[in-house]
């Protein structure tokens, strides 16, 4: 599911119960992907994802966004949506540290571990949040970057 949230214990309907909500993820995009490695973020496009199980309805969904409406004012919640990921090909890469430190790892992905298995850029760069940035020490986060890719030629 797209759009923004906390993790938590969501409460099921009958079919599947209780669930742990996953971890944060997020896709970024830019015109120019050079972007995310020169870091200039005001050219970076987002859209933050959290997993969901199979047996969340869309109607499930729906009544959550009213609920939620009900006690803040919050127009982003009107963006909220389901969202299937399908990235096929992907390199990826576990980055330790700071999220402003991923520079330099995404610098290699994309210049040269790329370059050398004969892969190109072909989707939306996508990061999962391992650690909670409320709870954890910047050097010790856990960040998946992962980079959907095709084959050259």
């Amino acid at each position: 599911m797209a759009g923004e949230g906390r993790g938590g214990v969501g409460r099921g309907g009958t079919e599947g119960g209780d669930f742990v909500v996953g971890s944060l993820e997020g896709l970024w995009w830019s015109d120019r992907p050079e972007v995310f490695t020169t870091r200039e973020k005001d050219s970076w496009n987002w859209t933050m994802l959290i997993g969901m199980p199979a047996w969340i309805t869309e109607e499930m969904i729906e009544e959550a966004k009213r609920a939620a409406s009900a006690k803040k004012k919050l127009p982003a919640i009107a963006e909220i949506r389901r969202v299937a990921l399908h990235e096929g090909l992907s390199a990826q890469v576990l980055h330790v540290g700071s999220y402003e430190d991923e520079t330099p790892v995404l610098d290699e992905l994309h210049r040269v571990f790329l370059a050398a298995q004969g892969l190109r850029l072909s989707g939306l760069h996508h990061e999962v949040c391992l650690g909670d940035p409320r709870k954890t020490a910047p050097e010790k986060l856990r960040t998946v970057l992962r980079q959907p890719v095709e084959r050259l030629g």
